[in-house]
């Protein structure tokens, strides 16, 4: 029976087992306990080598992605709030304007001028050359433009023979726009003349297109630029120096000295205006701002826009607008000039009988009230030139905003003189675009 009984302990022999036992269960236990702690280190060694390996950018990318989408989600709060109040302004959308086709004659050696071009209005138009300080008390410093009164003013705008106001009203001393004697002398042999200027360093000098103006143009057509010796440095610096002739291409460059007016826009008014003074043996001048380039022959433009047109002036009309009132708007808009002086020119105006522009009437003498004015081809004739004196003693009497007084200009001389026409071609401005290339002004 014995072997039934193996491994059944009794008295002393299960007392030794325990003697000999527990040991071992310590031993055991705290084996495992090692292999634990093991495992646990060796994880979390592992662990913090792949943080820092691969999880640590991970981690950190979770974090702005968590920020950036709290803060996008702030924003669209305050978005949706700020939509249940007021919705911003979106800027206008700009529109663009395209040139148009012009029926330009392919050459200029079929030209010839009309024998009947010249049967305008004819009349004798003098000019205050000097002005007598003394006979006006409160006025003693001398003026470029004069000191006409108001009652001289009204009879100006008369088409009959006689002496007006129309810039370089000497005193005793220059009233500014000198020029020298050898500019005087080329200037004076000019039967044709296309102009521009840049005074103050306001642009770059923009040479006309070589390639489109004719071997005849180039040989009897003058171009003038007209600039102040800031600008003649400015663009020496540039690499543009004249030649010996004082010719920069094209370009015979004239330069002014004693600027008549601070405001350089004021100073640019001159040339733009009073053509027929500075080259009195012209018969057709061309009028550029110096933001275009020419690239057009001048003597097609003579042919279309006048002789085509049996027009003594040319001048484009505005490509957005047509009522004095939208300038005026404008000008204060963009700060163009004092508001006060705007608001007091344009309320002179109106008492003077200055309408608002219909452009569905039959019988409006314009196209347009407000012109584009960059560009202006004419004819010399005494309405061309009395027309042209005064709307620059308007510039000169009020602002320099040109086309503010443009339509009153007109509208008055043609009220004033009901039996003597005016023909002024006032032409589409895509027309403008087609014969010049537009660039901005320099960078102040």
């Amino acid at each position: 029976m014995l072997p039934e009984r193996r491994g059944v302990y009794g008295g002393s022999d299960l007392v030794k087992a325990a003697d000999h036992g527990l040991p071992a269960v310590r031993r055991s236990r705290r084996s495992g306990r090692r292999k634990l702690l093991f495992w646990i280190f060796s994880f979390a060694a592992l662990f913090s080598i792949c943080i820092a390996t691969f999880g640590f950018k991970m981690f950190f990318h979770g974090v702005e992605e968590h920020q950036s989408f709290s803060s996008s989600t702030y924003v669209k709060d305050i978005s949706v709030e700020s939509n249940t109040t007021e919705q911003p302004k979106k800027k206008p959308h700009r529109a663009r304007f395209n040139p148009c086709k012009v029926d330009l004659k392919d050459s200029v050696e079929p030209l010839v001028e009309p024998k009947t071009f010249w049967n305008f209005v004819k009349f004798s138009l003098q000019y205050v050359m000097r002005e007598n300080i003394q006979s006006h008390a409160n006025q003693i410093t001398p003026r470029f433009g004069g000191h006409q009164t108001l009652e001289e003013r009204e009879q100006s705008f008369h088409a009959v023979n006689q002496t007006i106001h129309c810039g370089f009203a000497e005193g005793l001393i220059s009233t500014g726009f000198d020029l020298d004697k050898e500019d005087k002398l080329y200037m004076n042999t000019c039967t044709v003349v296309v102009s521009s200027c840049i005074f103050g360093s306001s642009d770059f000098l923009r040479r006309p297109t070589s390639k489109m103006i004719s071997r005849y143009s180039k040989e009897n057509v003058c171009f003038v630029m007209f600039v102040d010796k800031e600008t003649l440095v400015k663009l020496s610096n540039e690499g543009s120096v004249p030649d010996e002739k004082g010719f920069i291409g094209l370009w015979r460059m004239v330069v002014v000295s004693n600027l008549p007016y601070d405001d350089m826009r004021k100073t640019g008014k001159v040339p733009k205006f009073l053509s027929h003074r500075l080259f009195p043996s012209a018969r057709y001048s061309i009028w550029l701002d110096s933001k275009l380039r020419l690239h057009t022959d001048p003597m097609q433009l003579i042919e279309y826009f006048l002789w085509r047109n049996k027009a003594e002036y040319a001048i484009s009309n505005h490509y957005t607008r047509h009522w004095v009132w939208d300038e005026v708007q404008q000008n204060k808009r963009l700060n163009k000039y004092n508001h006060t002086a705007i608001d007091q020119q344009f309320l002179f105006y109106q008492s003077d009988g200055l309408h608002k522009f219909d452009p569905y009437d039959p019988y409006k003498p314009l196209p347009s009230y407000v012109p584009e004015g960059s560009v202006i081809i004419r004819a010399h004739t005494p309405m061309s030139n009395l027309f042209s004196c005064l709307w620059f003693n308007e510039v000169d009497r009020f602002t320099s905003r040109d086309q503010l007084s443009f339509g009153y200009t007109f509208l008055k001389l043609k009220k004033t003189n009901p039996d003597k026409p005016f023909v002024l071609h006032m032409f589409k401005d895509c027309e403008r675009r087609a014969i010049t290339k537009l660039f901005h002004h320099r960078n102040p």
